[in-house]
């Protein structure tokens, strides 16, 4: 448990947005990662399970964190009380994945996305992972002075000045992460 907490911990705070891929069953910890991820694909056969109860166990992994703020309080009490297992095209619908696909695309579409980021404005990527985190605790002028403190400091980047004068004249701006 202490691995997974603290792994999943560094994956929130890390610039580079995580893309999670669920191909077969995700179930207890592997569901917990599956919504931990910034964007999670899955492939049409998964299925997703929270399993805790069912072993007599409460839940681990993050998923009382994220699960609530994805889907509601209604549908995790469901989840996590139940075990009730929901199918690609439900968790596509109930906001536990973002995208589905077929089985034989998984890991294209996963690594298509990952080498989109990996090739895009990491800072500005950390920085809406920042601004997310505590979005749900946070009052409304502390959100809006964490946005005027991070658009700022994105925008002195070598990323946020590509980005600038790429939309300035037009054109599509290429990004080195910095």
């Amino acid at each position: 448990t202490t691995y997974l907490h603290a792994a999943t911990s560094r994956f929130m705070r890390m610039d580079a947005p995580l893309v999670v891929a669920v191909n077969g069953v995700a179930a207890g910890a592997g569901m917990s990662l599956a919504v931990a991820g910034d964007i999670t694909i899955a492939a049409r056969t998964a299925k997703f399970t929270m399993a805790y109860t069912a072993a007599g166990l409460s839940p681990d992994g993050s998923s009382s964190w994220f699960l609530p703020r994805l889907i509601g309080l209604r549908r995790t009490q469901e989840l996590m009380l139940t075990n009730r297992v929901l199918d690609a095209a439900e968790a596509l619908e109930w906001g536990v994945v973002s995208q589905v696909v077929d089985d034989d695309a998984l890991a294209d579409a996963a690594m298509d996305l990952a080498r989109r980021f990996a090739s895009g404005p990491t800072l500005a990527y950390g920085a809406v992972k920042t601004l997310l985190v505590d979005s749900f605790t946070n009052t409304l002028e502390t959100q809006l002075e964490l946005e005027a403190r991070l658009i700022a400091k994105t925008a002195q980047t070598d990323d946020g000045r590509e980005g600038i004068a790429a939309f300035v004249a037009k054109r599509k701006p290429v990004f080195k992460g910095a």
